[in-house]
Parts: structure tokens; C-alpha cells; sequence
């Protein structure tokens, strides 16, 4: 028993979220922690997102990341979505993941319906850096144009390199 000295008259009860819709929405990363998968054999990194902007500014959603688990396919799509964090921030090289705290990035989140006993909740699709996906000439947040942002050297289609012609 805990003696809480507590009145409920004085504090705002705490409000039922539904999940964010489906969309995508300026988010940066907030808290994280390296914990043991369920079956204690394997590692995920838990990443808690927050929403900085609009309608559902502070709202949160989480993402986890299986980068050490028996499962090759579960590490390779935990690190290419790592990776994928790592462009959208532009912090390429990570020795800790609080590197990638407080920078804002644009996160596309899906909604998962409810199932087997569980509301429905959110569930993240994707990364990409702030303005990514607006048009050039597209009005950005704020009423002013979206500048044009150069392609990653991983975005950029491959081309066949030019034929040589001896030694130069």
C-alpha cells in the first residue's frame, strides 16, 4: 500500500488517445533504449517519436528495431530502417543513439486495426528528411516555398559508367 495523499479533483483525468491517422507527420526521436527481445536471445533498440507539430503536436508513437536477433532478415530490415533514420536526420555515423535525439524528420505512420483482443495502434512505415516529399514549388509549413533538397548519393539512380579510352 502507498500513501499518495492524492486529489483527483485537482488534476485533468488523463484522456483515451485513438492512433494518429495514417499519414505523415514531423517527428523527432525522444527518448531510446537498447532492451532483451522477450526470449532474452537477441537485442531491439526502442525508439519513442515524438510529433512536434500541428494537430497532434506531443502526441507519440514507438519504433522498434531487432538489431541483435537470430533472425538475419529481422536484423537487415532493423538496419536498413536504421539507416534509413540515420538519412532523414543526416547523422550518418551513430556511436550512441542519443545522436539522434531532437532532430526533426518526417515520419509516415500507418494504422493497425484492432485484432484479436488489441485496440487498434500505430505502426511506422517510414523515414525521410523534413520536405522530402514536397514538390518544389509546393508552400511548405509556414507559407513559404520548399526549397529544393539535393537526392542522397543512396537515392540516386545508378548510371553505367562512361566507356575509357586509354590511359589518361
Amino acid at each position: 500500500m502507498a500513501n499518495l495523499n492524492f486529489n483527483a479533483q485537482t488534476v485533468e483525468p488523463q484522456a483515451a488517445f485513438d492512433p494518429l491517422p495514417a499519414g505523415w507527420y514531423q517527428m523527432q526521436i525522444v527518448e531510446s533504449e537498447l532492451k532483451p527481445t522477450s526470449n532474452g536471445e537477441g537485442q531491439y533498440l526502442q525508439l519513442k517519436l515524438q510529433v512536434v507539430a500541428g494537430e497532434f503536436a506531443n502526441r507519440v508513437v514507438f519504433e522498434r528495431l531487432n538489431i541483435v536477433n537470430k533472425n538475419p532478415t529481422a536484423q537487415e530490415i532493423a538496419y536498413r530502417t536504421l539507416s534509413s533514420i540515420c538519412h532523414a536526420t543526416g547523422v550518418i555515423q551513430v556511436e550512441d543513439s542519443q545522436q539522434l535525439h531532437g532532430i526533426p524528420m518526417e515520419v509516415k505512420v500507418s494504422v493497425r486495426p484492432a485484432k484479436d483482443g488489441y485496440d487498434a495502434s500505430n505502426d511506422v512505415k517510414g523515414y525521410r528528411a523534413l520536405n522530402a516529399g514536397m514538390m518544389q514549388a509546393a508552400p511548405a509549413p509556414g507559407g513559404f516555398p520548399a526549397q529544393a533538397q539535393p537526392q542522397p548519393a543512396w537515392q540516386q539512380p545508378q548510371q553505367a559508367p562512361a566507356p575509357q579510352q586509354g590511359w589518361q
